[in-house]
């Protein structure tokens, strides 16, 4: 049986100490900022952060793109070579293209790597739902599963991420495309905070309003306790887009108070997700109850 390597993208959010960790890699998706592409690389600094999140709320738009084919290709190249089978799990269909430029691109190294193959997962999730599979296809991939379990596990294990974001307003995201949801959740109502989750179809979804920010973090909180299964067995996922460390800390105080986890992660929301969604941004990822959500029903 070939070995498996687990591949993902800038989506995942993961950071490089738990690509280093779990044996993950990633292609690299591409941001655009006054006519300059960049490769969106995860192994950003606090500084890079700051001037990030500070350049959009300056006013300023970065737009992104899809992994690029030549990207997948250097990637996949350099592990097929070594003899591995390929696990890419990709961020949701519904969000970007990539996941299909993947599926095209495998059939074509078949015809190369005839011993080889490339599975590639659409998530229906992004940020660290995405990076949570990316985590657990790694986990069986050291423990001997071939690319074929790793693939059929992953697949149905993706309705059971459980994400809850608040953010201050839709704008960004509305301007980018990325959320769907009532004409309602668009209004700047003054105070009110949408709460966004990823819903069974892969689409970013406004589901609810709260009061203020403190009550917006409440909100987040009451829904992960709800859905999570089985917390004490696993680390749960803070990610944000450049929020202060004081905000920070009393989200993680709420958690610990009202969810038993064994561990609370900690991180920023990186430059793909961070582009659509905006400076602010607060989530929390978790495995919970198979979200059944679908966008206007």
């Amino acid at each position: 049986m070939n070995k498996v390597q687990i591949i993902t993208d800038s989506c995942s959010d993961l950071t490089t100490g738990l690509m280093k960790e779990y044996g993950i890699d990633y292609c690299m998706m591409r941001t655009v900022f006054e006519g300059v592409e960049k490769p969106a690389d995860l192994a950003w600094t606090p500084e890079d952060v700051h001037k990030f999140y500070d350049t959009i709320r300056g006013g300023k738009r970065i737009t992104t793109t899809q992994v690029p084919v030549e990207e997948f290709q250097r990637v996949y190249e350099k592990y097929l070579k070594e003899g591995c089978d390929i696990v890419y799990i990709g961020c949701s269909g519904k969000q970007s293209g990539s996941v299909n430029t993947s599926a095209v691109l495998a059939k074509k190294l078949k015809e190369q790597y005839p011993d080889q193959t490339v599975y590639s997962i659409d998530s229906l999730n992004a940020c660290l739902g995405e990076g949570m599979l990316a985590i657990e296809a790694a986990k069986l991939a050291q423990n001997g599963n071939s690319a074929e379990e790793i693939n059929d596990i992953i697949l149905e294990k993706r309705k059971d991420v459980n994400e809850y974001v608040t953010v201050h307003s839709l704008d960004s995201l509305r301007r980018a495309g990325r959320v769907k949801g009532s004409a309602a959740f668009f209004g700047n109502l003054m105070g009110v905070k949408p709460i966004i989750i990823a819903d069974a179809n892969g689409e970013q979804a406004a589901f609810k309003k709260s009061k203020g920010r403190l009550g917006s973090f409440k909100e987040i909180v009451n829904l992960m306790k709800e859905s999570i299964i089985k917390p004490e067995e696993q680390t749960l996922y803070l990610v944000h887009a450049d929020c202060k460390d004081e905000e920070i800390e009393q989200l993680k105080a709420m958690i610990r108070e009202q969810i038993p986890v064994k561990d609370i992660h900690t991180s920023y929301i990186g430059p793909i997700i961070g582009a659509s969604i905006g400076p602010d941004a607060v989530g929390i990822f978790a495995y919970g109850k198979k979200v059944t959500f679908r966008t206007g029903e």
